[in-house]
């Protein structure tokens, strides 16, 4: 059963959150990073991103960078921008996009629950990126930002968020790219144990965004109880920061894909082979949006197909063959263009629905991109089927819209 707790969060006093608080270390590039940060000595960049506070081009993975990440985060402390809680609390972190808002619970997961399967993933992850991140977690001794769970839907937990929320938010503002963050302390003993007891009840949790944050935070707490010959198992540090979601509160956006070249075909030579496996239809509009599963738009010499997988292209019963990511990953980058490899071949980028698709558009109009790719979104359903089921989703298949803020609350290892 999943195991969830209390923590005695950092966080900012109120009227400093906006200064603190900052988009998350890997949407964005330390030159970006250092253009936000400019003129505030709050920002959050400057412990998550601490590159910024040297010279332009210092790689970000120099010993001294994450000295200074340490350097600062004390720093941050000693100046009161960041202040510990005094006792233990679970935390509601709600967003809005669009007039649309999911209400989060911010909890301490568990370490031997992602360890033992009990927290389920859905994607591969790269080593070099978890060490980065647990060079973070280590030296700050701490995790700075969260990892982004779903949980099956709860009546009970549902009620904790809509009681809680009734009240006046400890933070209630809207970021500069427009998304409203809004955080409430829960401090009632009763609806405390509420939380605790039906995480508890949970089977498991899933890893929504942030897998390379999650096995770093995971690993470090399994490094520091076997470093520990008075391990006990209720030490601070067998615990991570997660925002953890209703299912039902969440919503995947598209994953799309541009493509430098087409292999050495022409268009009408690409149209043709699309033809083997698809229906093709040119749309006559300014954008095309795929309508359902197994539909894809496609944007070519300035016009939009729409492409529809012919029966007998995909298996429904199986988890990952009926994924709209695996058959264009097959049928059209694989077979057609000769893309092997989705996370090293140089040909091939991907665009977040975030954008929309006139961005698909712009980069194949300027001539940087010979085609454009929009996929229909994977469903919550599917994510958790294939968790469950122990297999993983092919590369970039998920985009979850908003981002997490980090520097609302944090949580230390001791």
């Amino acid at each position: 059963m999943a195991k969830v707790k209390p923590f005695r969060g950092v966080r900012p006093p109120r009227e400093m959150v906006t200064n603190v608080a900052s988009r998350p270390y890997d949407v964005l590039n330390s030159e970006e990073a250092r253009a936000e940060a400019e003129g505030n000595p709050k920002s959050l960049y400057h412990i998550i991103k601490p590159e910024i506070d040297f010279e332009a081009g210092t790689d970000e993975h120099d010993p001294k960078v994450y000295d200074k990440a340490v350097e600062n985060f004390n720093a941050f402390q000693a100046n009161g921008w960041l202040v510990q809680d005094d006792c233990e609390h679970y935390y509601i972190y709600a967003q809005t996009m669009n007039g649309r808002t999911q209400y989060g619970i911010v909890v301490a997961a568990n370490v031997a629950d992602y360890m033992e399967g009990r927290i389920k993933k859905h994607e591969l992850t790269r080593r070099d990126k978890e060490e980065d991140r647990m060079k973070h977690v280590r030296i700050n001794n701490a995790n700075i930002e969260p990892v982004f769970f779903a949980f099956p839907d709860n009546p009970a937990l549902q009620q904790v968020i809509d009681e809680v929320t009734r009240g006046e938010a400890e933070y209630d503002f809207v970021a500069p790219d427009g998304f409203g963050h809004h955080f409430w302390v829960i401090d009632s003993p009763e609806m405390i144990e509420t939380v605790t007891r039906e995480f508890e009840k949970m089977p498991y949790l899933y890893i929504a965004d942030g897998h390379h944050r999650s096995a770093a935070a995971a690993l470090v707490g399994h490094e520091k109880a076997q470093a520990n010959p008075a391990h006990r198992g209720d030490e601070e540090y067998n615990f991570f920061l997660a925002v953890c979601f209703p299912a039902s509160h969440l919503n995947i956006i598209d994953y799309n894909r541009v493509v430098k070249d087409l292999n050495g075909l022409s268009a009408e030579e690409f149209i043709a082979k699309l033809a083997d496996n698809f229906d093709v239809a040119e749309v006559d509009a300014e954008e095309y949006r795929p309508s359902a599963l197994h539909n894809f738009s496609l944007y070519l010499g300035g016009k939009w197909y729409s492409l529809t997988a012919k029966p007998g292209t995909y298996d429904d019963n199986d988890p990952i063959g009926v994924l709209d990511v695996t058959i264009s990953s097959n049928l059209i980058l694989r077979d057609i263009l000769g893309i092997h490899d989705l996370r090293s071949d140089k040909r091939i980028d991907f665009v977040g629905g975030i954008r929309g698709l006139g961005e698909l558009k712009r980069r194949v109009d300027s001539g940087e991109m010979a085609v454009a790719l929009a996929l229909y979104p994977v469903s919550m359903k599917q994510l958790m089927d294939i968790a469950d089921s122990g297999n993983i989703m092919p590369p970039k298949t998920t985009w979850f819209e908003p981002k997490l803020r980090s520097g609302l609350v944090i949580h230390k290892l001791d």
